[in-house]
């Protein structure tokens, strides 16, 4: 039976699409294979890891109807290896795949349709919105540097999205730096809070288009849904309560320093070189006219840089991880960068100047 006839990116593109959850070692081996759909002119292509679900389609030739489960990674490592101007065709006999590509033959193993798992619907109130791909993609990258990796406050390990009347806001942390960002909706909402995963997180990063092509996303209770392309991925919710991000953006701090972000990177990256490998720490020394980073190691080793500012309060010696403040400003697109500094024992709030729709918290650390 035939399942494919056509150019092999017509295949490998809507391929990669679902590739991207599929686990190399599962307890159950069917969730290594992508659930591949046959219903007349059309291949519907489906991939899950239990949490999440991705499916999406490529037009082949054809009428017929079959469902079979393969291989996902053993079919894309083939389909990448074979020229980009290949023809293939896939046929389906005896349970087994076969591809084939000029004078290449490749038959794979399936298991049935029937076993593979699926996301049930989600129940309860819906919430739609309308965004676009770049809008969502852009405020994902400003927040998810800041999500915990493994931490034992499970809730942590992802990225809040609050939706109220016409304004999202999406909040990333782990407890020792906070990240916040927010962007204007075309409709109005009630308000709505939610925690995506942190795998759902990465996986949308990669899988947006960075254009104003739509996306559509439904909230329910403990599910996500996003519509974009040709793709629906869906994804289970993190039940659990977030910190409270508001109390922990400092309101008041009097002491605000304009600096650029990339004369700032760069110093940053020198003196991080002989910070101590473990703790990463960085002392900023604010004085009249100018900002000294200095760092020190175990070996009496030291670094200083010093970068010329408006200032001309009271000085101010506070220590950082040198990777927080790196992170963000490797993912800031823009040329200044305003620092809030209250005291050596207060965490510094940094911001876009005259912009109320970013802010980064990071804790000071002793050193």
């Amino acid at each position: 039976m035939l399942l494919f006839k056509g150019p092999r990116d017509q295949l490998l593109s809507p391929l990669q699409s679902v590739c991207g959850i599929v686990e190399k070692r599962h307890t159950l081996p069917i969730l290594s294979n992508v659930l591949m759909e046959k219903d007349g002119d059309q291949l519907t292509l489906l991939a899950t890891d239990i949490e999440i679900q991705i499916r999406t389609a490529a037009v082949t030739g054809g009428s017929d109807k079959a469902a079979l489960t393969v291989a996902a990674r053993k079919l894309q490592d083939i389909l990448r290896s074979l020229p980009e101007t290949a023809e293939i065709s896939l046929n389906y006999e005896d349970r087994r795949l076969q591809l084939k590509a000029g004078k290449s033959r490749f038959n794979l193993q399936t298991l049935p349709a029937e076993d593979f798992p699926r996301m049930a619907g989600a129940d309860g109130a819906k919430t739609k919105i309308n965004i676009t791909q770049k809008q969502f993609k852009r405020l994902l990258a400003l927040v998810q540097y800041a999500m915990a990796q493994q931490d034992i406050r499970y809730y942590l390990n992802g990225l809040l999205v609050v939706v109220q009347d016409n304004e999202m806001r999406v909040i990333a942390t782990d407890g020792h730096r906070l990240a916040y960002a927010a962007e204007t909706l075309p409709d109005s909402h009630q308000r709505q809070e939610v925690i995506l995963p942190r795998k759902t997180v990465l996986e949308l990063s990669r899988q947006l288009a960075d254009n104003d092509d739509p996306l559509e996303i439904v909230l329910a209770p403990t599910q996500v849904q996003f519509r974009f392309g040709n793709i629906e991925f869906v994804s289970k919710l993190i039940d659990g309560k977030f910190p409270d991000y508001e109390r922990v953006i400092p309101q008041n701090h009097t002491k605000i320093i304009k600096l650029s972000r990339d004369g700032l990177l760069h110093s940053l990256q020198r003196v991080a070189i002989l910070t101590n490998e473990k703790f990463r720490g960085v002392r900023l020394v604010l004085g009249a006219g100018s900002l000294k980073i200095i760092s020190n190691n175990a070996e009496q080793e030291e670094a200083q840089e010093e970068i010329e500012v408006e200032y001309s309060a009271e000085a101010l010696d506070i220590g950082f991880n040198v990777t927080y403040l790196l992170d963000v400003l490797n993912n800031l697109n823009c040329e200044t960068i305003e620092c809030h500094l209250a005291d050596s024992n207060s965490s510094a709030l940094f911001m876009l100047p005259g912009q109320q729709n970013f802010k980064y918290v990071v804790m000071p650390m002793r050193i």
